[in-house]
């Protein structure tokens, strides 16, 4: 079990942009959503390149930060997304991928049946300050 994935400790990295921009400063922040159940899926970067790979090819395709290298969303787990529509907020700073997934799956990490389930399947219980797992 991947602890950081699975567990019920919160751990979250408030370090993260900060390392970002030490490593790939010239990315922005990138909110992914469902067009049809209009659910936030993840967050991820992009830069001008993995932008202009997205709208030419109209597939999710990211910066990754961790790797330091193009990421096609779900290329390795087939649970690719097709890009419907692309916001830019008012600053031009961030954009929203409207998107839908291909296959149906959205996350690397699967449910207990081996559903691929949305990335944001964890909630903070507010009294304990501990995860809990909506999507096991």
């Amino acid at each position: 079990m991947n602890a950081l994935e699975e567990g019920t400790t919160l751990q979250l990295d408030f370090a993260k942009i900060a390392k970002i921009a030490a490593k790939c400063p010239d990315v922005i922040p990138v909110a992914v959503q469902n067009a049809d159940t209009r659910e936030i899926i993840l967050i991820a970067y992009t830069n001008a390149t993995a932008l202009t790979k997205t709208i030419d090819t109209r597939t999710a395709i990211f910066w990754s930060t961790s790797r330091n290298e193009l990421w096609e969303k779900g290329k390795t787990s087939g649970e690719t997304f097709e890009v419907i529509e692309i916001l830019v907020n008012c600053e031009q700073n961030s954009l929203v991928y409207t998107v839908r997934p291909r296959r149906g799956g959205i996350c690397h990490t699967k449910n207990k049946t081996g559903t691929p389930r949305n990335c944001y399947y964890r909630r903070i219980n507010l009294v304990s300050q501990t995860l809990e797992n909506i999507d096991p």
